[in-house]
């Protein structure tokens, strides 16, 4: 039996390094350019996110570490985006201001750790000019989707906080009283 030359070996040698070489530069460059799009991805919702803390109304409940721009309007592109402000419920510091969040992985997360919330946890409520609102977390209690009750006004001023519950099948509602 007669072996190839030692030139051919090394020929079939190189030519296989050299392509294992290539398919792992390939790969790291792969890898690297998806790291760098969802990278870029999320610096830019930071971006976004710090743009609308800075240009519209605020929620802050600083225990919970929720601190949440607030858009007129709570249709899906609003709630995408922020927390919304029921139309037509109060105004800052005056009546039932009612606003809504998302607690999910696919929106803004906003309101994840809402669950959490406790009676005597202070909520902040600035307004587009910054001034602060301060209420205390006086009410949690779950209800249907359709029990819109929650959203009228009752004599007093008052925070509602809405959000879906881990199931999505309910709502959580948090209530503070403003000092």
């Amino acid at each position: 039996m007669r072996s190839k030359p030692a030139s051919d070996t090394a020929k079939s040698v190189t030519i296989k390094q050299r392509l294992l070489f290539a398919a792992g530069l390939i790969a790291i460059l792969a890898g690297l350019s998806i790291l760098g799009f969802f990278g870029a991805r999320k610096l830019y919702r930071e971006y976004q996110k710090q743009k609308l803390l800075r240009e519209n109304p605020v929620v802050e409940i600083a225990d919970l570490k929720i601190k949440a721009p607030i858009l007129e309007g709570t249709d899906n592109e609003t709630l995408s985006k922020a927390a919304g402000h029921f139309t037509g419920t109060g105004d800052f510091g005056k009546g039932n201001y009612c606003i809504a969040g998302h607690s999910s992985t696919i929106y803004k997360e906003y309101f994840n750790n809402l669950k959490k919330a406790e009676n005597g946890m202070k909520i902040y409520l600035y307004d587009k000019d910054k001034k602060r609102y301060t209420y205390t977390v006086k009410e949690k209690f779950i209800v249907e989707p359709d029990e819109t009750w929650i959203l009228g006004d009752f004599g007093d001023n008052r925070i509602t906080i809405i959000t879906c519950t881990d199931s999505g099948e309910q709502r959580q509602v948090i209530v503070g009283k403003a000092e």
